[in-house]
């Protein structure tokens, strides 16, 4: 069972630093974490049910040209 996390306000900027964030993360067990993952999974496919479809786009290997000078 998820254990219920303790709301809190914070004005602090030091809590919105990102090593604040990941701390905060790592303190949360393996359920907490995939209870989130699924959140956002959730969120995301509720604002586009079409995330779920895949793409059609060609790989990165055929999109991307390297331009470089030619050597002297």
């Amino acid at each position: 069972m998820m254990a219920v996390m303790q709301p809190s306000i914070s004005h602090d900027r030091q809590d919105e630093d990102l090593l604040a964030k990941a701390a905060w993360f790592q303190s949360l067990t393996l359920e907490e974490r995939m209870e989130l993952l699924c959140q956002f999974t959730d969120l995301a496919l509720e604002n586009n049910p079409r995330l779920a479809e895949g793409s059609d786009d060609p790989p990165a290997s055929e999109r991307v040209r390297v331009v470089s000078l030619p050597r002297r």
